[in-house]
């Protein structure tokens, strides 16, 4: 144990030690860092006595049997060994916009490729994802709409995946743009292994990001945690195609969540594979999507939406219950004027 603390001495590595352990979005975890910090949450994990706190004793029981110095130093040396960057926060590529899961937020992100990335303004970036089993017309539809957002400055996102997520990446490639691949596990082992090459070229070209460290599994949990981080990365989600119980539609939920917009894509109306994205547009959770003009609309409107926010905490709008009434024979005001 007194390795572990010895260890654990310092925030980046006490975070890496946190990642390895916990599950993605593991809210236990996120408590106790903004509550008492990295290195002590580590002490309080393999302490003797339970930590205070709402399952904090199922919390303890559950990481302290996987915290282990030697597995620690394995991680390390791996992540070193396949030029895989840790980022947490405060460092300068760390991106900001995932703080606004709270604390489900990662706890720190194993990264290859260019970082740089993740800083910027998160509409200057949006996430394409659907099925696995697209059609030709939701792939020609992604690769259209890829195209044009490259051409607009844009960073596109995706899970890495078979089927739409893999043709956002590939056109995203193929027209000189930026792309981030978000996998469900260690960046040692990209999954699938049929797009091994795919993310290799998104490493090199782009970014692969992961909270998980090397040697980790993806799991169906890991697949699902993974929408949140697509979503808290970027401006706005687009479904391309999805089935009526797609896991693309999680990541479409947890855009919602966070107050991001979501934009479908209408198909055939038989199509089983924009089933889900009819039922977006028919219970009114996401905007159509008939071109990239309507996906930049939704860009501006996280823009126009943070600016104005950003005026308001600065006082330079005017709260509208604080104005005069118009009086009779006075021409009423517009709101801020």
């Amino acid at each position: 144990m007194d390795k572990i603390n010895e260890f654990a001495a310092n925030e980046r590595t006490a975070r890496i030690i946190l990642a390895a352990v916990s599950e993605p979005g593991d809210a236990v975890t996120g408590r106790m860092i903004r509550t008492v910090g990295a290195t002590e949450t580590v002490a309080r994990a393999i302490a003797d006595e339970v930590p205070v706190g709402p399952d904090a004793d199922t919390w303890q029981r559950r990481l302290a049997p996987r915290i282990d110095a030697v597995q620690m130093r394995r991680v390390l040396a791996e992540t070193e060994r396949h030029g895989i960057r840790v980022l947490i926060p405060g460092d300068a590529d760390w991106p900001l916009s995932v703080n606004a899961l709270g604390d489900h937020a990662p706890v720190a992100l194993w990264a290859k490729g260019d970082t740089s990335l993740l800083t910027g303004p998160v509409w200057d970036r949006l996430t394409i994802t659907g099925a696995r089993a697209s059609t030709g017309y939701g792939e020609h539809i992604t690769t259209d709409l890829v195209q044009s957002a490259v051409s607009d400055a844009r960073t596109v996102l995706s899970g890495g995946a078979y089927g739409i997520d893999g043709a956002a990446h590939r056109a995203a490639l193929t027209f000189g743009g930026s792309t981030i691949a978000v996998l469900a596990g260690g960046l040692d082992r990209p999954y699938p292994a049929g797009h091994t090459e795919l993310l290799g070229r998104v490493a090199d070209d782009g970014l692969l990001v992961s909270e998980l460290p090397p040697g980790a599994a993806p799991t169906k949990w890991r697949f699902l945690q993974r929408g949140r981080l697509l979503a808290a990365l970027s401006g706005t989600v687009i479904i391309a195609e999805a089935g009526y119980r797609s896991g693309s539609l999680y990541t479409a939920a947890r855009a919602m969540e966070l107050g991001r917009p979501v934009g479908a894509i209408p198909g055939p109306l038989t199509s089983a594979a924009s089933a889900g994205c009819h039922r977006l547009l028919r219970d009114e959770l996401g905007s159509i999507i008939t071109g990239y003009d309507d996906i930049r609309e939704l860009l501006h409107s996280v823009r126009d939406g943070a600016h104005r926010a950003v005026r308001e905490r600065a006082g330079l709008e005017d709260n509208p219950l604080d104005q005069e009434k118009p009086s009779q024979g006075r021409s009423p005001q517009g709101l801020g004027l």
